[in-house]
């Protein structure tokens, strides 16, 4: 990977952690020395998440989080206010999928709305909560889980792809990708570093193999890397595997 990780202490929110990516992600964290909040929107799948790690020796809490309700992330956030007054890392897992046979010409613009209101508003949602902690840290760090389908410069899955399939999920991801580029700007000087980061075709569901995709943990130790960078790392970029992808 292009910049060395470093093993950490504090505290990290990962949205969407009760499996796949942000699961494994949760893992990665807690085994480098973080106490890390496993969120979710359901209680129940978050606790048992958090109880598996838990049970592996990880220190590791659930965390209810809604990242298209501004109630449930502000709840979370004033939790983590009064229980750490701080947070070091916060990584936007949290995600929603559309058909990936949607064109734009062909949207159902009420579900590609839904979809925005996840991947980029909440997004942007949870980073409005949860910036007064991280600037309390001295290391803080924001990783946004974008895709290569949000860029021009994945060959496979981009922007410019042919037939220019999966389009709702794709233009939320080349957003969440500016929004990366003008927070990096706007806290350039503060200490804080904000990287997206693309997982590449993860095998989260099944039958994805079969389409190529890797393991989780190649998909989510490229997260990882990016919510443990050293303080003179980069930020306001976008990576796959700690390599800068274009966009």
């Amino acid at each position: 990977m292009a910049t060395e990780e470093r093993d950490v202490g504090g505290v990290a929110l990962v949205t969407g952690g009760a499996r796949g990516i942000g699961f494994e992600v949760v893992r990665q964290l807690a085994q480098r020395g973080m106490t890390v909040i496993l969120g979710a929107r359901d209680p129940q799948k978050a606790a048992a998440a958090a109880e598996e790690l838990v049970g592996d020796g990880l220190d590791v809490r659930a965390g209810t989080i809604d990242v298209v309700d501004g109630a449930s992330v502000g709840e979370l956030a004033d939790r983590v206010a009064g229980e750490f007054g701080r947070l070091d890392v916060l990584v936007n897992n949290a995600a929603a999928y559309a058909d990936w046979s949607e064109t734009a010409s062909g949207a159902d613009l009420d579900d590609s709305r839904a979809v925005l209101d996840t991947n980029l508003f909440g997004t942007w949602r949870v980073c409005l909560a949860f910036l007064p902690l991280i600037r309390q840290s001295d290391h803080g760090r924001i990783v946004n889980v974008a895709s290569g389908s949000g860029s021009h410069g994945d060959p496979q899955f981009g922007l410019a792809t042919p037939g220019g399939t999966a389009a709702s999920y794709a233009v939320s991801k080349a957003a969440v990708l500016a929004l990366t580029s003008k927070l990096a700007a706007e806290l350039d000087g503060t200490g804080i570093l904000i990287n997206a980061v693309d997982p590449g075709l993860t095998a989260t569901a099944p039958g994805m193999e079969e389409m190529g995709a890797r393991p989780i943990l190649a998909g989510a130790s490229g997260v990882a890397w990016a919510a443990t960078l050293p303080d003179d790392g980069p930020s306001g970029g976008f990576f796959r595997d700690g390599e800068p992808m274009p966009w």
